[in-house]
């Protein structure tokens, strides 16, 4: 039985495939606490680097994952938060290469790629994924909420520097948010700023899961449209991803340590708990609606259950 502080999954991205999530932060430290968030409200607002965890319990737990012999197409660093607060991310990203060829991806929200440390750390990730998705400092602050009086110019200036530096592939991310940046004017604004990035790809996405504050909605199918004619890039919800997986034997236990990083809906929960051939899944539900630390959340006609 295999119970991971680190790892989790894999968990299906529509973007890479199946994914091995590494969270090198504890739960809920981040620089933003973005309107749109799937995992919540920040709990712990930081913008300060730490050495959350020795980089050697890290490694050590992906070398029994590799024991496994699993097959998964990227592995992510993503977090419960913010991974480039992680202060010593350059050396688990310099390490994990050493025993894998599997192409690492780091998911940000690109507040910090003003600061050089940052930038080298993420030189040795194969794909760089931050999101943008404002273009002044008015809809910065709705939008992502950010630590302190974080300057959106500032960012916005290491997103195009790192661009520049980094060698591997740089894949931005937009949230769109219904009445705070997709209308035709904003999309421009964003084309127009993105025109002077070095990117590879674009991905427009949208709070398909329970956000944090329940007037962030999704833009209309119309919009979507609009918004991959204007930017160019591919709409998240045209893709198709593979199912939910986890090393973790007791069934329970394994969902339990998916959702606190990824939350997953009764459909996912329930097709996750057939594959593996599960014969209490109703019992399971019951669990999960009366463990406290598990928060359900009615989103859309369906729950969906996060940690």
């Amino acid at each position: 039985m295999n119970y991971f502080k680190h790892l989790f999954g894999p968990v299906p991205s529509r973007r890479m495939g199946l994914s091995l999530g590494i969270s090198p932060i504890p739960e809920g430290y981040c620089n933003y606490s973005c309107i749109y968030c799937q995992l919540g409200r920040t709990d712990h607002m930081t913008n300060t680097r730490q050495s959350f965890f020795e980089v050697s319990d890290i490694i050590n737990e992906f070398k029994q994952w590799l024991r496994l012999k699993k097959e998964v197409d990227v592995i992510t660093i993503v977090g419960e938060g913010e991974p480039t607060l992680y202060k010593n991310l350059g050396q688990l990203l310099i390490e994990l290469k050493k025993l894998t060829n599997i192409p690492i991806a780091v998911i940000t929200n690109g507040a910090l790629l003003s600061e050089k440390e940052v930038r080298d750390d993420l030189k040795y990730a194969d794909i760089v994924l931050p999101s943008f998705d404002a273009t002044n400092d008015e809809d910065f602050i709705k939008i992502n909420r950010s630590y302190g009086k974080m300057d959106f110019s500032k960012v916005f200036e290491g997103l195009k520097q790192f661009s520049k530096e980094f060698k591997g592939q740089l894949w931005i991310e937009i949230m769109l948010v219904k009445g705070y940046n997709d209308s035709e004017e904003k999309l421009i604004a964003l084309k127009d700023l993105l025109d002077q990035v070095e990117y590879d790809r674009i991905f427009i996405n949208t709070p398909v899961r329970p956000p944090a504050e329940s007037y962030a909605h999704e833009p209309s199918d119309e919009t979507i449209e609009m918004a991959t004619g204007i930017l160019g890039g591919v709409a998240i919800n045209h893709l198709i991803s593979n199912g939910f997986s986890s090393d973790i034997t007791d069934d329970y236990e394994a969902i339990v340590s998916i959702i606190k990083r990824h939350p997953m809906n009764q459909f996912e929960i329930k097709s996750f708990l057939e594959i593996r051939l599960c014969e209490n899944i109703n019992e399971i539900f019951n669990r999960l609606s009366q463990d406290e630390k598990i928060e359900v959340v009615e989103y859309k006609g369906y729950k969906t259950y996060r940690g």
